[in-house]
């Protein structure tokens, strides 16, 4: 099992006879030109779509034309987007989740969590591995510009979406969560939080634009719970996903 960095927090998840778009936004070239294009929308097996919501850099309605060429695609996108976005609305067979909804077809089981922004969350099980995509979830305390006693509810805002997801999934094999250094000093506070409370093999940021180092700056303290890093250095770079 493989995982491809497109851009942002998109991702692709290979695997024998499956392949999952994760919160596609642009390729990793240009917008619409690089591995996906190329490859990955071409590959043969099943293949499935993931939006955990309507934002632009996290929904892309190209993903939409995509049934031109794969008339087979399974989409798997947060009921906001519904709302959100016409042409969605008028794309006939796709399945909408909000938190608490589950989808299993025997090959990719996927339960929706909650979120600090809009939208949902996901955890995936395929194959024997357990993989949490974030979309937006985060500690968005912005404690730089905000008094503490906002900051601080958003903080506890995070923490009950943690719990819940801790009570129900212990432990993955692979979290994608944001580290925005926008946040400012603290901007590693929401993955911290998410590494001391769901034991978590391979950690992967996401949502850091180009902040590849700031990124990367985690994996010293991750080490040290138990946790690896995957230290992006570009767009297309992949991994093998680990056993827990």
């Amino acid at each position: 099992m493989q995982l491809t960095y497109l851009y942002h927090s998109g991702f692709v998840l290979t695997a024998p006879g499956v392949t999952l778009v994760l919160d596609y936004f642009e390729d990793t070239e240009t917008a619409t030109d690089g591995l996906l294009h190329r490859e990955f929308l071409h590959r043969p097996g099943r293949l499935y779509v993931l939006a955990s919501h309507f934002h632009a850099d996290h929904f892309n309605p190209e993903v939409l034309e995509w049934r031109q060429q794969r008339p087979d695609i399974v989409y798997l996108l947060s009921a906001d987007i519904r709302r959100r976005r016409a042409q969605a609305r008028r794309t006939p067979g796709i399945v909408w989740l909000k938190k608490g909804d589950t989808y299993d077809d025997g090959t990719l089981r996927v339960r929706a969590f909650g979120s600090t922004d809009v939208g949902v969350s996901f955890c995936l099980e395929l194959q024997g591995r357990t993989l949490f995509h974030a979309g937006d979830l985060n500690n968005w305390h912005w404690m730089d510009e905000s008094p503490e006693e906002e900051w601080r509810g958003y903080e506890r805002a995070f923490l009950r979406e943690l719990a819940d997801i801790r009570a129900a999934v212990p432990a993955v094999d692979v979290a994608l969560f944001p580290a925005d250094p926008r946040l400012g000093r603290e901007f590693l506070r929401g993955p911290r939080q998410w590494i001391e409370q769901v034991r978590t093999a391979l950690f992967v940021p996401m949502h850091f634009d180009e902040g590849y180092a700031q990124a990367a700056s985690l994996a010293p303290w991750a080490g040290g719970h138990g946790t690896r890093v995957w230290c992006i250095r570009r767009r297309g770079e992949k991994i093998s996903v680990p056993p827990l």
